[in-house]
């Protein structure tokens, strides 16, 4: 008889407390037996039906949740649908958060203490004003998203929109300089440096604007060669998936004749791998190597 996986937990005694657990942790519902403890075991039912995938103390009342189950509930459920850059600086964000108010209420948050973890971000000194204003939004975020989760106050949320972005100039706060362009000269006269596959990745980036991001998850079997003047590469990860948009890079003539000395491996090895940096490096040493042999004489 197939195992049952979709069964709800169920409470249990502990000693003297009615007890179930959730994701391998024990939840307390209250004194075994007591009117208190159904009616938290029930809410924890109901919870789980609304949404099963919040690890929160989800027997307790909303008002009950404190900022550190929030996060952590917030992190778990839209790890899936990040990338690992948007996933750490939410990390970090919530991180100078709970530093400060991890055992408190999430209804009592406020305006004033957005502004205090926001005051941490700039004393701490490493963050420009513009991570600063990034990470102070994704602060907003959590509660505004525990709104719609029902874990948190409406009013919380919008309060918090309230807070006015830091402006260029604010005391404390710094701002990086722009970057600017290297030039088409810069990288051609650095080209002869580099080993043939990055010359070979520089070269395609330059020539299909694609970004570096693209270029490195290409396989040789992404590569659609079936129309033999422009081969077609559609990146799966890229900026406007989530909107359903297909990108579509072409690769010309020109194209083609860079890419060519990369292709023929297996249709999942990447085409600009660093095995292949690996290989061209100890080729070119090989190459280079001067050896001699000298008789010895006895003495």
């Amino acid at each position: 008889m197939p195992k049952l996986t979709n069964r709800f937990p169920v409470m249990y005694r502990d000693k003297n407390s009615a007890v179930s657990k959730h994701k391998g942790k024990r939840i307390y519902h209250g004194v075994w037996g007591s009117p208190e403890a159904d009616k938290s075991y029930k809410r924890f039912i109901a919870a789980l039906l609304e949404n099963p995938t919040l690890p929160l103390r989800i027997g307790k009342e909303s008002s009950d949740v404190l900022v550190s189950e929030l996060a952590d509930a917030f992190l778990e459920a839209h790890e899936p649908r990040m990338n690992k850059t948007d996933y750490g600086h939410f990390g970090r964000a919530f991180g100078y958060l709970v530093g400060i108010y991890e055992e408190l209420s999430v209804n009592e948050f406020s305006p004033k203490k957005l502004k205090v973890c926001r005051s941490q971000m700039i004393k701490a000194g490493t963050l420009c004003r513009k991570t600063v204003n990034r990470y102070t939004w994704h602060i907003s975020r959590l509660f505004i998203w525990g709104a719609g989760e029902e874990l948190v106050d409406a009013n919380v949320g919008l309060g918090l929109r309230a807070v006015k972005a830091l402006r260029e100039g604010e005391e404390g706060t710094f701002d990086h300089t722009d970057r600017e362009a290297v030039s088409f000269e810069v990288v051609e006269a650095t080209m002869p440096y580099l080993l043939p596959v990055y010359q070979a990745f520089f070269r395609i980036l330059k020539m299909t604007g694609a970004r570096p991001s693209e270029i490195c998850r290409m396989r040789v079997g992404d590569i659609n060669q079936t129309d033999t003047e422009h081969w077609t590469f559609s990146p799966i990860n890229h900026k406007t998936a989530r909107h359903n948009k297909r990108r579509v890079i072409v690769f010309g003539a020109a194209e083609q004749a860079v890419l060519l000395p990369y292709l023929g491996k297996e249709p999942v090895r990447a085409v600009f791998s660093p095995k292949d940096a690996v290989r061209e490096r100890k080729e070119r040493d090989r190459a280079a190597r001067v050896t001699s042999n000298h008789s010895r004489t006895a003495t």
